[in-house]
C-alpha cells in the first residue's frame, strides 16, 4: 500500500517567490462505507458484521460519555481521543466567564504502532503540468518522519500556537493515558482547557 500524492504545476501568486510551482495535494478516495468496514473486520475476526456493529455502536455511545466528562478514551489500535477548548486566558476571577471559550475541539493522539504504519509506508507522488497531464512518477525515499503534534504545548495555559488542556506529552496513546487511576492524576488530568489565548 501507498498513500498517493499528486504534484500539480500552477500559478502561485502569494509569498517571497511567486511563479508556476508544483504544488502536492493528496490523490483522494471515494470514502469508504460503514459497512464496508464491518465486513472487512467481520472476514478478518471470523465474527459476523452484526455483532461487530453492535459493538462498534455500543462502543461509540461510552466514547461520546466518558468524553463529556473531560475523560481521554482509548480507542482499540488507534490512539486515544479526549475533548477539549481553546480560550483566553485573563488575570481576574471575575472575568472568567464562557464567553472566554473561542472553540470547542477534538483532540485524537496516534499511538506507537499507528505512527509505525505511516512512517513505513510508502509514497508514491504524480507530478502534472497545469492542463492535468503525468509528466513522471516518483517513489519516495524519505525518512519517513511522522510529524509529533505536541503544537509547542507548555501545560502553562499559554497559547504559543498550541494545545494546553493538559496535553503535554502525558496521553501516549496506547489506551493507557498516565493517569494513575480514577484520580486522573500525574498526567493527562482530564483538563479540558487548552489553545489558552493570552491576547
Amino acid at each position: 500500500m501507498a498513500i498517493k500524492v499528486i504534484a500539480q504545476r500552477r500559478e502561485v501568486k502569494l509569498g517571497k517567490n511567486p511563479g508556476k510551482k508544483f504544488v502536492m495535494r493528496p490523490d483522494l478516495y471515494i470514502p469508504i462505507q460503514e459497512k464496508k468496514v464491518f465486513a472487512e473486520a467481520a472476514t478478518h475476526s471470523g465474527i459476523s458484521a452484526g455483532v461487530i456493529k453492535a459493538a462498534w455502536d455500543a462502543a461509540g455511545e461510552v466514547i461520546r460519555t466518558w468524553a463529556t466528562e473531560g475523560h481521554s478514551i482509548p480507542l482499540p489500535g488507534l490512539g486515544t481521543m479526549r475533548f477539549g477548548v481553546r480560550s483566553k486566558a485573563v488575570a481576574d476571577l471575575e472575568d472568567v466567564k464562557t464567553s472566554l471559550i473561542s472553540v470547542r475541539r477534538i483532540i485524537f493522539t496516534p499511538n506507537v504502532d499507528l505512527k509505525d504504519e505511516l512512517k513505513n509506508t510508502s509514497i508514491q507522488i504524480t507530478c502534472l503540468d497545469e492542463d492535468g497531464n503525468v509528466l513522471k512518477r516518483v517513489t519516495s525515499d524519505d525518512s519517513g518522519d511522522v510529524e509529533e503534534d505536541n503544537g509547542n504545548d507548555n501545560g502553562n495555559g499559554n497559547d504559543d500556537g498550541g494545545d494546553n488542556t493538559g496535553d503535554n506529552g502525558n496521553d501516549n496513546g496506547n489506551g493507557n493515558d498516565n493517569t494513575g487511576g480514577d484520580n486522573q492524576s500525574g498526567g493527562d488530568s482530564g483538563s479540558i482547557v487548552d489553545g489558552v489565548d493570552e491576547g
